[in-house]
């Protein structure tokens, strides 16, 4: 059986992060979506998303096409109640919840699949889903989504011995994988786990109170604060103060400065002492700006930051307003507060500010993926193509 990830009409209510991934490519606690159904099925799952985005992220290969698929909403968490239900769907059977496509088992590979246009015979499903629909859910049930993923990828493992040089409140709470350093801290996982993957590092004098998790080789640099639920992804660097944030991954806070209620995607970086306001001076709910109808929504939160998109950066000391948004490759430096919405390939950030020329913004993100080892591909081209003219 072929299990593949597909992204449904929603996509678009998930930018800025869905402008340079597939919907199942978020991260939602320790795992991306797509990770948590290749732990639970244990088998890789292929790709259905936006032609240029796949370049990137490949669809079903040739060579599979010929087995029995099974199409998955990119946007729905797994567990062992839908997994069971799924499996169990017969040919040309769709699995539906309160009128939303969760999955459909097809005879064979479509490469012009549409969820929205199919004729098979519907099943309610009678398991509770949780599905990720607006980019603020990220960081609001980030502490839920960490406790379940720990659970998932700790069962019938042992952590590595804690150095006793860390202060620590209950200790089985707290998993550190093989390789991973973490040296005279206090690791307070009474609220909720403490994750470290491999070959991370906990520099000295930093506090985490869990639900908490830090990916492979990332690091916190010495006396972060570090507030759950808050996850940072793989080859991450962070500092100074984070609260009930989600970073993706490959991007740096390395610096002192406030993070909280935010998310920030991959390749970003936020420059010495850049603080985010998540609170509103008058308590009332946050509205940010929804870049799929050019309008304001309210989050429905008395708590919302900052949702930058990949590839944007902030230059030092720059101050984010509560419920920020920026797109892909935004450039953010000037003095005062920036405008609550920062449009893609903006250069400054301000109002009227110019645009950052795409080939430059390209040497610049080959410079970077180039610090990591890795190499800018055709696929990231045809994302920084696409996103210019979007």
């Amino acid at each position: 059986m072929n299990y593949i990830l597909f992204d449904d009409a929603n996509r678009q209510q998930l930018f800025p992060f869905t402008l340079s991934r597939p919907v199942c490519e978020i991260r939602a606690g320790i795992l991306t979506i797509k990770q948590k159904w290749e732990k639970y099925l244990d088998q890789d799952c292929a790709y259905h998303t936006e032609t240029y985005l796949k370049a990137k992220y490949t669809a079903l290969s040739q060579e599979h096409s010929q087995k029995p698929c099974l199409y998955i909403n990119g946007a729905v968490f797994p567990n062992a109640y839908l997994i069971n239900e799924i499996k169990n769907l017969s040919s040309n059977t769709a699995l539906v919840k309160n009128n939303k496509t969760i999955a459909i088992a097809c005879g064979a590979y479509d490469p012009n699949f549409n969820p929205n246009h199919h004729n098979y015979t519907a099943i309610e499903s009678n398991t509770a889903l949780q599905i990720v629909e607006k980019p603020w859910e990220i960081f609001a049930e980030n502490g839920k989504n960490i406790q379940d993923d720990f659970t998932l990828i700790t069962k019938d493992r042992t952590s590595a011995t804690i150095d006793a040089s860390n202060q620590v409140i209950n200790p089985t709470n707290i998993f550190i994988e093989e390789g991973a350093t973490v040296l005279c801290s206090i690791l307070n996982a009474a609220a909720g786990p403490i994750y470290i993957a491999k070959d991370a590092e906990v520099m000295e004098g930093s506090m985490i109170r869990g639900p908490f998790s830090l990916g492979e080789h990332s690091a916190l640099k010495m006396g972060a604060k570090i507030y759950g639920p808050t996850t940072i992804g793989p080859e991450s660097k962070v500092g100074g103060e984070v609260n009930n944030s989600v970073i993706f991954g490959y991007s740096n806070k390395a610096h002192d400065g406030f993070l909280g209620n935010s998310v920030i995607g991959e390749w970003c970086n936020l420059g010495a002492d850049t603080n985010n306001s998540n609170l509103k001076n008058n308590y009332g709910q946050v509205k940010v700006w929804d870049m799929a109808n050019n309008d304001w929504q309210s989050t429905g939160l008395q708590f919302c930051g900052l949702l930058m998109g990949d590839h944007s950066k902030a230059g030092i000391n720059t101050m984010f307003n509560t419920g920020t948004v920026t797109g892909f490759c935004a450039n953010i430096f000037d003095g005062g507060f920036p405008p609550k919405f920062i449009p893609s390939y903006s250069w400054g950030g301000h109002k009227n500010a110019p645009i950052f020329e795409l080939e430059k913004a390209i040497e610049v993100a080959s410079r970077v993926f180039e610090r990591r080892g890795l190499a800018f591909g055709p696929g990231d081209r045809a994302i920084f193509e696409t996103l210019f003219d979007f």
